[in-house]
């Protein structure tokens, strides 16, 4: 029986807490907040995040970092992406250098610009493996069929990872492009806010697909840029990804661009959500990304506008439109 923590008590964190527990794990989930801790053993769900899923009894829920980490053997980091170094740091006294770090986590370190693997190398001495792909927590703890990637430099920990995670609901596939695989799933919630945008501008699906596609373009070229394979961005932690989150109603980042394209404030948008929103910061880095190395981003840089420079949402997309003809490509 794998004992296996989980940091981090939102709908994500929960949901891969529940599949796991499903397999006879012994899971403890770390909350950082007492007062979630407590309403979610009082009422065996989180109401916030995954309303209506009951939380197993069996499954442990602590505030306590010391405690929830003791004997662990799989440690999973499902908290927003600004909080990964310092969680790292935070657990390198109660961990061990044998346990296998799963990191959940979409997005890029803005003050470093570094994937979030990296940020954990940094701190911690551990394998770390990436899970990355389509995967709503809404969907996933109604054993919708589902399928993900994960991705590591250790390819023990990779196939060691893919077996404890696959059930006959939850394929697991591997991969060795750990650059691919954590680019696509940060830079997806980019074009994700710029398909809200859409929906909030009444505009219809040819504008949408039209988004997808050209957005699919901007992730290829900065990954490759910067060393990840186009066959990797292409597969589910690239285009799968991006197709969830930009059609699905459970995403939280199309949500987001949704209301800001209704006029809401940056401020009001997120509280409105009342969830992480990994695009926000994500657009941030992306837009020094490509600056960095030289890459054309046009859907990001209109993003970036729209958000940090009070650009009028309606007036980039029509720019974006009246660009200088081109050759179709990459």
């Amino acid at each position: 029986m794998k004992k296996i923590t989980i940091l981090g008590a939102g709908g994500w964190g929960l949901a891969l807490g529940l599949l796991l527990n499903e397999k006879d794990c012994e899971v403890t989930v770390w909350s950082y907040s007492e007062k979630e801790t407590q309403q979610i053993l009082m009422y065996q769900e989180n109401k916030r995040c995954l309303p209506g899923i009951k939380i197993p009894l069996e499954m442990k829920i602590t505030s306590c970092m010391e405690e929830a980490l003791e004997e662990a053997e799989i440690v999973v980091f499902a908290i927003p992406s600004k909080a990964i170094r310092q969680m790292a740091k935070s657990i390198k006294p109660y961990i061990s250098e044998e346990a296998i770090i799963v990191n959940v986590s979409k997005g890029i370190e803005e003050t470093t610009l570094l994937r979030l693997s990296e940020v954990i190398s940094q701190e911690l001495n551990n394998s770390v493996v990436v899970l990355s792909g389509p995967s709503h927590a809404e969907e996933v703890v109604r054993h919708s069929p589902t399928s993900v990637v994960v991705a590591s430099t250790n390819d023990s920990a990779t196939q060691e990872i893919a077996e404890v995670f696959s059930t006959p609901y939850f394929r697991v596939y591997t991969n060795d492009d750990v650059i691919g695989v954590e680019l696509g799933g940060a830079l997806k919630n980019v074009i994700a806010l710029a398909a809200g945008a859409i929906e909030g501008l009444g505009f219809g699906d040819n504008t949408k697909a039209a988004l997808i596609t050209r957005g699919i373009a901007e992730i290829s070229r900065l990954g490759v840029a910067m060393g990840g394979k186009i066959s990797t961005l292409n597969g589910l932690s690239g285009v799968g990804d991006l197709i969830g989150t930009c059609t699905s109603g459970h995403s939280r980042n199309r949500r987001a661009g949704e209301l800001i394209a209704l006029g809401y404030t940056l401020d009001d948008t997120i509280s409105r959500v009342n969830m992480v929103v990994e695009g926000i910061p994500a657009t941030r880095a992306a837009y020094q990304l490509k600056d960095k190395y030289d890459i054309e981003m046009p859907i990001t840089e209109a993003i970036y506008q729209a958000l940090f420079e009070d650009r009028n949402v309606k007036d980039a997309i029509t720019d974006l439109m009246l660009r200088a003809r081109k050759t179709e490509d990459y």
